[in-house]
């Protein structure tokens, strides 16, 4: 038997030629694409606890998840790798930073692409973290479940195999990240959780999926230009973007907070295509001076209006005082990429023009994909 090995930051990956255990390869035929499987825990990986406060919990590795599926053989070499094994809403960007370092190095040794599971709570924000970090043309595919594997109808190795398929098929190149689940392809940029526990919870409302799988078969349909490059991002926790949701009767209290507390940027959500109560655009305006402000819109989907209402708090009127326009992007999206802009060395002043930059390339029609 001979074996190899990939290093991949603080990882290492043996390709072996038997077996299912960590870091195996699940066949040992070489003209196969080769894909990585990275887990990070969810739903996808969780099944009974033994303690004390009952439930499921993520105890499953990237291991046990593709040893549960024979017709991967049939698909690719894949190599598991348990790179986090929590709740997705306990991933820091500190931990998407790592990640994507690490995905970038697979690429590097010749990975021909990337399957990344976990719970899905976070999904449309850790993969469109991952679109931003990661600049290869190779494709990058997230995925989880619905179901634990302990209930009748777990949904996590369906998703799991169409995910592999569609990394390692030519049409998902150039993409940028995707999200696969349900048999549907969606740009990480547009996709949305839509419920709390339906399998067809996730949807991109601005303009739907890319593409969807049939019969062992990938169909791409539409393609999306590659995001604008935010810049080499620091290791380490993102600086605090606060981001709040305008509601019936707000006032500015919050707001007014803001920079005592710490925060370096904020994202509102305004009422439909981006307004806010008139009573707080003063706090916005003295806050947009001192940090940059995102305007979006809390319905979820649409393009942010410019240039259509003129009232106090209308959108003319706040980008008129210098908050910056979200575009297509929700709010916890822009988020995302507020907060990983202000984790590069670009100056506090410069941030609006690469923010503006990485929302014109979303609905950019080149797509051209990265070398």
């Amino acid at each position: 038997m001979t074996s190899s090995s990939l290093v991949i930051g603080h990882f290492t990956v043996l390709s072996l030629n038997l077996g299912h255990r960590e870091g195996d390869t699940l066949t040992d035929q070489t003209t196969r694409p080769q894909i990585i499987v990275y887990s990070l825990g969810g739903t996808i990986a969780s099944t009974k606890s033994t303690a004390s406060t009952g439930g499921v919990t993520p105890q499953l590795g990237a291991a046990d998840l593709i040893a549960a599926i024979p017709e991967l053989r049939d698909v690719a070499d894949v190599t598991a790798v348990t790179f986090r094994q929590m709740p997705s809403g306990d991933l820091t960007f500190a931990d998407l930073v790592e990640l994507a370092r690490a995905i970038e190095q697979s690429f590097d040794a010749g990975s021909d692409g990337v399957v990344v599971t976990q719970g899905t709570d976070t999904i449309e924000e850790t993969a469109f973290a991952l679109d931003l970090l990661v600049r290869s043309s190779r494709p990058v595919v997230v995925t989880g479940a619905m179901r634990n594997s302990t209930v009748a109808s777990p949904d996590g190795s369906a998703n799991v195999l169409g995910s592999v398929r569609v990394a390692a098929s030519r049409e998902a190149k150039g993409l940028g990240t995707l999200v696969v689940l349900n048999d549907e392809i969606h740009a990480a940029r547009f996709i949305r959780k839509t419920h709390t526990s339906n399998l067809a919870t996730f949807h991109s409302p601005s303009c739907g999926p890319l593409g969807w799988l049939i019969e062992e078969r990938v169909r791409v349909v539409m393609r999306v230009a590659p995001l604008a490059d935010v810049g080499p991002v620091f290791e380490g926790d993102a600086p605090p973007v606060a981001l709040i949701k305008c509601s019936l009767g707000d006032d500015a209290r919050v707001l007014d907070q803001l920079a005592s507390l710490g925060y370096e940027g904020v994202v509102v959500e305004g009422f439909g295509g981006g307004h806010v109560p008139a009573r707080v655009v003063a706090s916005l305006e003295k806050l947009a001076v001192r940090m940059p402000v995102v305007l979006t819109s809390r319905t979820g989907s649409g393009e942010l209006l410019n240039e259509t209402y003129g009232f106090p708090g209308s959108e003319r009127d706040l980008l008129s005082r210098g908050l910056i326009s979200a575009g297509v992007l929700d709010g916890p999206k822009a988020r995302v990429l507020l907060s990983l802009i202000l984790s590069t060395d670009v100056e506090r002043t410069r941030a609006r023009t690469v923010f503006e930059s990485v929302i014109a390339s979303i609905t950019s029609h080149d797509t051209t994909p990265h070398p």
